[in-house]
């Protein structure tokens, strides 16, 4: 058989890339640390919460007869709660989780009275969770994951999809174009250059043609900026390295804080974030 139809060649090559730079920097943005740090940098610009293409993703969810009234929606990693409140206000009931207090205090903040008995949000990291203890198997009918270290292994996929009676929607950077920051901190800090490829999204969008499930799929060039004070910046980059290396937090601080006061002016810093995201929609049911 050849190996791009076989989902057991897919899985191991998911598993393979563990040894690679680009699982690192996973685990580097999978703490509630970091989430927690972050939330507070996030949706500021009115470009950032345009590439969040919310109403071409609505759009692609009506045209797959995954967007009406009454259904139930599941959201892992919901962050600050955009994508949850449109669904909401398409008549959506939401089940919306993420493991970062930070992310959700911002979604909170959001969240209008009129949304509140659509919308449940959970403090919960999804890794850990027992779906069948929730009641949660073959119960929506459209689980989403945006951008999310959640469903960065297969068995977090799978049990994604196991959670869905119709459909899923998953998006995640194609390729990246990492800021100079992370470039060069994980230089100094890790010794080598970053050698960082493009995350799971594509595991699991071959994985999906192996097992006969055939995403739509959209790819959206994203591109902004940032200004963020050398204190939040120093917080989220102590948040990533202290997962990544193995070097004591004493020497972590002070390679970063001499690096960052060495390339910001007035205590803030200018991030450009661009790179080239991927989102599939797809019927968890085989169309052959």
């Amino acid at each position: 058989m050849d190996p791009i139809f076989n989902t057991a060649f897919w899985i191991n090559e998911w598993e393979r890339d563990k040894s690679s730079d680009t699982y690192a920097v996973h685990k580097g943005f999978s703490t509630r640390d970091y989430w927690d740090k972050a939330a507070a940098t996030y949706d500021k610009s009115k470009k950032e919460v345009q590439d969040r293409r919310l109403e071409k993703t609505l759009g692609m969810l009506r045209q797959k007869g995954l967007l009406f009234e009454g259904m139930r929606v599941l959201e892992i990693g919901c962050g600050t709660g955009l994508l949850a409140v449109e669904l909401a206000r398409n008549g959506a009931d939401v089940v919306a989780l993420d493991f970062s207090e930070g992310m959700l205090d911002r979604f909170y903040k959001r969240l209008s009275p009129d949304l509140a008995g659509k919308i449940t949000i959970l403090r919960e990291d999804w890794h850990t969770i027992d779906i069948k203890k929730k009641g949660w198997e073959n119960q929506f009918d459209l689980v989403v994951a945006f951008m999310s270290p959640g469903v960065a292994s297969s068995a977090s996929f799978f049990k994604m999809m196991a959670c869905s009676k119709n459909g899923c929607a998953i998006r995640g950077w194609a390729a990246r174009q990492q800021h100079a920051i992370l470039t060069d901190l994980w230089e100094k800090i890790m010794g080598s250059a970053l050698d960082d490829k493009p995350q799971s999204i594509l595991f699991k969008i071959n994985l999906l043609f192996s097992m006969g499930l055939f995403p739509d799929i959209v790819f959206d060039t994203v591109e902004w900026n940032q200004k963020i004070s050398l204190e939040q910046e120093f917080d989220n980059q102590m948040a990533f390295f202290s997962k990544v290396s193995d070097k004591p937090a004493e020497v972590l601080g002070k390679i970063i804080q001499k690096y960052l006061e060495s390339i910001s002016g007035k205590r803030f810093i200018l991030k450009k974030q661009k790179g080239l995201t991927a989102t599939a929609v797809f019927s968890v049911k085989p169309l052959i």
